[in-house]
């Protein structure tokens, strides 16, 4: 129970840097430096403590210069249409660098999919499928290796 007490702090944390990223910028637009330190400080923080944010934060985020992605603002942003899919193309003006998201309304992310939740996995460990994408065993012609205890004496 201490660990989520933790994490709801440091999440507060995180969520009062993002805020206040937005609050420098909407009090005057000047002050883009100030509000991509605070939006690196908050990003930095999150990795530092292994937690995962919201697409919707990380989608305003730029991942070159941690600037707050704001249309018309801090980045351009264009519909494009390639292979019969819309995208959203934003483009920091900061960097230039750009991020495309796919433009579909029937597209879900990965977390809000029935699968992802945690009381629907018991569900699907019973499914006749296999489940991909999990650490396979090593092929039979690989040999185990054996570990040899070192002993003390060749330590210098």
């Amino acid at each position: 129970m201490a660990g989520s007490v933790k994490d709801r702090e440091a999440f507060q944390r995180l969520s009062f840097l993002y805020q206040a990223a937005h609050c420098v910028l909407a009090q005057n637009p000047e002050n883009q430096a100030l509000a991509r330190f605070y939006c690196h400080t908050e990003r930095t923080i999150a990795k530092r403590l292994v937690l995962r944010r919201d697409p919707s934060v990380k989608r305003t985020l730029c991942r070159g210069c941690s600037s707050l992605l704001i249309p018309g603002l801090t980045c351009t942003q264009r519909q494009r249409r390639c292979k019969g899919q819309r995208w959203t193309v934003q483009t920091c003006l900061t960097c230039q660098r750009s991020q495309r998201f796919l433009n579909d309304p029937e597209h879900l992310l990965w977390g809000d999919r029935p699968e992802a939740q945690l009381g629907n996995q018991a569900d699907l460990s019973k499914s006749p499928q296999p489940l991909r994408n999990i650490v396979h065993p090593l092929p039979a012609s690989f040999p185990e290796e054996k570990v040899q205890p070192q002993s003390s004496s060749h330590q210098s």
